[in-house]
């Protein structure tokens, strides 16, 4: 905790000076006119449009995969946001330009709203709690809805036709105050984003905040550069165009960082949770059983009717302790997974009571993900033909067809089963599981008095 708050402190340091130095050069190109600079060049504004416009889509891309993650609703805005102020860019501002056209004022009026939009769904994101369970389309609606809105918006504005005020300062009379009000409402909505995501940073210790809370500050002096040093014109380029640029460049550093710890993250829970159901679903039942034994020769029990099952036990430990190590580090190809699978066959079939005809295709491959998950369908359905089948032979095979289709199938001779009048089973319950995990296939077919046949097709 302190070193978050150390982390905070140095971060709100770095963002006065920050402010500091901008605030610090605005006054001084307010006191100097002579030092304000701007450039008639229509081609380089152009190029720092469409870099802005790209540089928003790979953010807001990167934030739309850190929802589908984790489905927090903060994403869902920030992706949201991003998404409609480049959109609203390529529609409005680049598009035509790049069809030869000049900007007419229809469009130019809604290029600018849906960046005030947009910069308003980014600064009211932070302000948001909680996840939602509606993830598919929850962006694509978000983003449809504020297309739908601007397209309507521009429509209205084309219509008025002359009528619609121009962005553009006509003689010497400066900036339009229409113009000033909105460019100023921008830099209102910058310093709501910038309180808001530095709030956050501090409360959550959120890395992307901190990087959203840099680049909008750079964004309210851009706008402020705008309220008090009009531009002769659209096609005029001046520092706040650079300072929008490089604000562009740290939140995209920020999103990166973040969607990458977010996939961190997330394959840390998912191999957090494989190790936790392995250790449940085999070592932890073999000691069970080691310790019920042991328990049974302290309360007197005749020892040479428990000693072999406890050895049993004590062995099926051992071997689910190799294969958990050996499965479940980074280690490719198949060849303890074959070791193991085999072991395991052996120790089943020790007492003669089923038969199992084992067969693994040596040339295919199996990641590790596969091996523990195809490991513990075969586990899990040469048990259910044990106990419940009544079968005498078992046959498993591992292998591959034409064009590259990889299975495993599990048959049997037992007394089969009618699917519509037997409800499956928690051993079915957790194969089907175990294959959707590893994105494979499964199907069973059985027929009552001619036995049972399980397929798990493995993702291609």
């Amino acid at each position: 905790m302190k070193g978050n708050r150390n982390e905070y402190q140095a971060w709100l340091w770095g963002e006065i000076l920050l402010a500091g130095l901008l605030g610090a050069s605005l006054a001084l190109f307010l006191a100097y006119p002579i030092l304000q600079t701007s450039w008639n060049m229509p081609e380089l504004r152009l190029v720092l449009q469409t870099s802005m416009a790209l540089a928003g889509l790979l953010v807001a891309l990167l934030a739309a995969v850190r929802f589908s993650v984790e489905g927090r609703r903060l994403d869902l805005l920030l992706a949201s946001g991003f998404f409609v102020t480049s959109l609203s860019a390529f529609a409005f501002a680049i598009g035509p330009q790049f069809g030869g056209r000049t900007i007419q004022a229809a469009e130019g009026w809604s290029a600018l709203l849906g960046g005030v939009l947009g910069q308003a769904l980014i600064a009211a994101a932070p302000f948001l709690r909680g996840r939602t369970k509606y993830r598919d389309w929850a962006i694509a609606n978000a983003v449809a809805a504020a297309g739908i809105a601007l397209l309507v918006a521009w429509s209205l504005l084309r219509a008025a036709g002359p009528a619609l005020p121009s962005l553009d300062p006509t003689g010497n009379n400066g900036q339009p105050f229409y113009l000033t009000g909105t460019l100023a409402l921008q830099a209102l909505i910058a310093l709501v984003a910038v309180v808001g995501w530095g709030e956050r940073f501090r409360k959550r210790d959120d890395d992307l905040a901190r990087w959203l809370a840099l680049g909008f500050t750079l964004m309210l002096f851009a706008a402020l550069h705008l309220v008090l040093q009009p531009l002769l014109a659209s096609t005029y380029v001046s520092q706040g165009d650079f300072l929008r640029i490089l604000a562009y460049a740290l939140i995209l550093v920020g999103a990166w960082r973040a969607i990458r710890f977010a996939e961190f993250g997330r394959a840390v829970a998912e191999e957090r949770a494989r190790v936790a159901r392995e250790i449940h679903d085999g070592l932890a039942q073999y000691l069970f059983a080691v310790s019920t034994h042991a328990s049974m020769l302290e309360a007197g029990a005749p020892v040479e009717e428990v000693a072999p099952r406890l050895k049993e036990a004590a062995l099926l430990a051992q071997q689910e302790a190799r294969f958990a190590i050996l499965a479940l580090s980074s280690a490719s190809g198949t060849a303890p997974f074959d070791a193991a699978l085999r072991r395991y066959v052996e120790f089943l079939t020790a007492d003669g009571e089923l038969e199992v005809d084992l067969e693994v295709d040596t040339s295919i491959s199996l990641a590790p993900d596969e091996q523990i998950e195809v490991f513990r369908i075969v586990q899990e359905g040469l048990a259910n033909v044990r106990k419940h089948a009544n079968a005498t032979h078992a046959d498993v095979t591992i292998g591959a067809r034409p064009f590259g289709e990889r299975y495993v199938t599990i048959t049997d001779d037992g007394d089969g089963f009618d699917g519509d009048e037997t409800p499956a089973g928690q051993g079915l319950k957790n194969m089907r599981a175990r294959a959707e995990s590893i994105e494979g296939g499964f199907s069973l077919r059985s027929i009552p008095g001619r036995g049972t046949a399980l397929e798990v097709l493995l993702r291609t």
